[in-house]
């Protein structure tokens, strides 16, 4: 396999979407929003659609047009008790085990959120380091400039690299550079650029169909 370094996103594609974590996320920005900053309820989700279409993260956007503290920010909207949503699967651990590349992370939330969700999938052991929202200040997925920068932190050049992400809008910022891409998410991808799979234990026939 010409690749060496397998970087997955966390949050729906580390575990399958639909548990319920990151509707409670989204529940912790609304309150930020509205304790921290004072919006009104009513014109937050327009106003949080809005950000993330234009910065490709809530934050982004709040930082850029509101200064907010980032740090602060990133603890209020992930203080969740993630062991309450997430339990291990074996598949996925055996499936990530048996994937001959180097293994990291790669996600818009912060370390200290990656972490927790590691540790509460038996999971923390499998990946060899957690690339970060603060690692690619100012960007974020899907911007270019966060890829070129979360290549440079795990020390791998495009070509040499899977993406998976259960967001399409994801991977095309990462096909932008030439990067491999795997679409985790139960629904077939919108574009043939990308290998599907629906759940992240099928990992090794993504694998399979990219060395073929």
């Amino acid at each position: 396999m010409p690749f060496t370094t397998l970087m997955v996103d966390l949050d729906d594609t580390i575990y399958p979407a639909g548990n319920g974590l990151w509707e409670a996320i989204a529940g912790r920005i609304d309150r930020y929003m509205h304790e921290k900053m004072g919006f009104a309820p009513a014109e937050i989700p327009a106003l949080r659609e809005r950000l993330h279409s234009s910065f490709g993260t809530t934050l982004r956007g709040l930082t850029a047009n509101y200064h907010v503290d980032e740090l602060e920010y990133l603890a209020f909207v992930h203080d969740i008790p993630v062991r309450e949503y997430l339990a291990p699967d074996p598949r996925v651990r055996a499936a990530l085990l048996a994937c001959p590349l180097r293994r990291v992370i790669f996600t818009n939330a912060d370390k200290a959120h990656a972490n927790r969700v590691l540790a509460a999938l038996d999971l923390s052991d499998v990946f060899a380091d957690v690339i970060d929202i603060m690692d690619i200040r100012p960007y974020c997925k899907p911007m270019t400039e966060a890829y070129a920068l979360a290549l440079r932190k795990a020390g791998a050049a495009a070509q040499d690299c899977i993406f998976l992400d259960d967001s399409p809008r994801n991977l095309a910022g990462a096909r932008g550079l030439g990067i491999a891409t795997v679409l985790v998410n139960r629904q077939p991808p919108p574009s043939p650029s990308d290998v599907w799979i629906p759940h992240l234990a099928d990992l090794p026939a993504a694998l399979q169909k990219l060395a073929g």
